[in-house]
């Protein structure tokens, strides 16, 4: 796909925005009877007529706003199947996969970052990958990396592939491909083995250029460093993938080893890009975009270029909608401006009408003269944060796994009872995120790294996503104990999150 051919199809998709809502809206809803959206929508009495007057009448946001507040939308925890859906006389006990689109042809799966906990599948299509080429090739070029080489440094295979095959697709050449833990079950190692090699030979048999993914461990950030500084060098371009903290390394890593990133974007998402994270990314002389996507639909922001701080992002509205409405966080005193997001695409995993996802910022549509306006994205989306998960080294926890650390092993190995612990994130020094155990001084610990091991090891046993963090930061030596009394909110609650930075 050339980039003509993509921004005909980002415009296409600019233009007919509502009609593609429409299409999708009768397909995957109105014409099927397990689609909670339709028992939604039935419930508050709205036909697809009804929604189409509504289009024409408010637009497609105006729709939206409509119908969430005539009860058609989906909460965070009922899109995970975590509790039932409840409007009035309504009851649907729901799973995740009532929310698959019916019409996705599924070539493949993926596991999402599991960051509420095990790591979900998520069925996705080839002709979805490449509805989204077309975003991911026009935000290349908006940063002006069409064709540079491309690296992509993660954890264990496959994850990251999809960006290399998409990469193979952009005519993106050179492609690298790192992996920074190699603590995995055999049956997972072989079964992700074959899935690896089988994609990089069909890449091969394409054209692509694409090496065999190698072991690089965190500590030796340098070896990207340095791949990055050849390939610059060369082509006068290159950029890295990876999580923020990872790019963080990768700056280090350069100026300790007096290595110039000029030429080089370190492109970073799975964790938010603060202030001192990104003072040192730019620093060694790199470029730093941040992006923003999820599983289920694929690139929702691209950055910013004439940004007003490090998460500064253009929602892609070629192919998502997004609202705000505001919620409480269950267990936390707190209300937030959660994202409502809607698919527009009949390719997408999921079916997305008004769905909460666990993140929350700012919204406008400030003029800011950039690429990304003139091409018709005008509104962005900044200081994105989520309000459920705990962040380290791109690695997120939240809810189930947080609270059985919590409550029930730290209790049972050390005494004391969920209200003697609590996690809370602070940035130190040099940008990074730490993540802090707070233990209530009159726990008796012996030995704090002893109970740092406990913890890693805890989570380790609850597999999935947990495992994977638990392995990236025992690398990284993210986790820290502090003997204090656990904060309470305003309002007398102890949270097992402590949304507050700590510090």
């Amino acid at each position: 796909m050339t980039v003509p051919e993509a921004l005909g199809i980002i415009q296409s998709r600019l233009q007919n925005r509502e009609a593609n809502f429409l299409k999708s809206l009768e397909r995957g809803v109105y014409q099927n009877p397990r689609s909670p959206y339709r028992a939604l929508l039935e419930s508050a009495g709205c036909t697809i007529d009804d929604v189409r007057n509504l289009l024409t009448n408010e637009g497609l946001e105006g729709t939206l706003t409509h119908l969430r507040a005539e009860g058609v939308y989906v909460s965070f925890e009922e899109f995970k199947g975590l509790t039932p859906i409840v409007r009035g006389s309504l009851h649907l006990e729901t799973s995740p996969a009532d929310f698959d689109n019916p019409s996705a042809r599924r070539y493949f799966s993926k596991t999402t970052g599991g960051s509420t906990g095990t790591g979900r599948r998520v069925r996705l299509d080839l002709d979805h990958l490449e509805a989204t080429l077309a975003d991911r090739i026009v935000i290349w070029n908006v940063q002006g990396l069409t064709g540079a080489p491309y690296a992509s440094w993660t954890d264990i295979p496959p994850a990251g592939l999809q960006g290399i095959v998409q990469a193979t697709a952009a005519a993106d050449q050179h492609a690298r491909y790192w992996f920074i833990t190699r603590e995995f079950s055999w049956k997972h190692h072989l079964r992700y083995r074959l899935a690896t090699q089988a994609t990089l030979a069909a890449i091969r048999l394409a054209g692509g250029k694409v090496r065999a993914p190698k072991h690089v461990p965190i500590e030796q950030a340098v070896t990207l460093a340095r791949w990055g500084r050849e390939q610059a060098d060369h082509h006068g371009a290159c950029a890295i993938q990876a999580s923020v903290s990872l790019l963080l390394r990768i700056a280090l890593a350069a100026k300790e080893n007096h290595i110039d990133l000029t030429g080089v974007a370190l492109r970073g998402g799975a964790e938010p890009p603060t202030h001192a994270k990104v003072a040192q990314i730019v620093s060694s002389g790199a470029t730093f975009y941040s992006n923003y996507a999820f599983s289920e639909v694929g690139p929702v922001g691209s950055s910013c270029l004439n940004a007003t701080g490090p998460n500064d992002q253009h929602l892609l509205q070629d192919h998502v909608a997004m609202i705000q409405a505001t919620r409480k966080v269950p267990g936390f005193d707190v209300e937030v401006n959660a994202f409502c997001f809607t698919s527009l695409l009949p390719t997408a995993a999921k079916m997305l009408l008004n769905v909460e996802s666990d993140d929350y910022g700012t919204v406008d549509s400030r003029p800011c003269g950039c690429k990304w306006e003139k091409l018709g994205f005008p509104v962005h989306v900044r200081d994105i944060r989520s309000f459920r998960k705990l962040t380290g080294e791109g690695m997120t926890l939240v809810g189930s796994d947080i609270e059985r650390v919590l409550d029930e092993f730290l209790p049972a190995q050390y005494g004391g009872s969920a209200l003697d612990y609590q996690f809370a994130e602070e940035e130190d020094s040099r940008g990074f995120t730490r993540l802090i155990l707070r233990v209530a001084p009159q726990i008796a610990v012996a030995d704090e790294e002893q109970m740092i091991e406990f913890v890693l090891d805890s989570l380790r046993e609850l597999g999935g996503a947990a495992a994977f963090a638990a392995a990236t930061w025992r690398q990284a030596r993210t986790l820290s104990i502090r003997r204090e009394i656990p904060a309470m909110t305003a309002r007398g609650k102890l949270l097992p999150l402590d949304l507050r930075r700590a510090g």
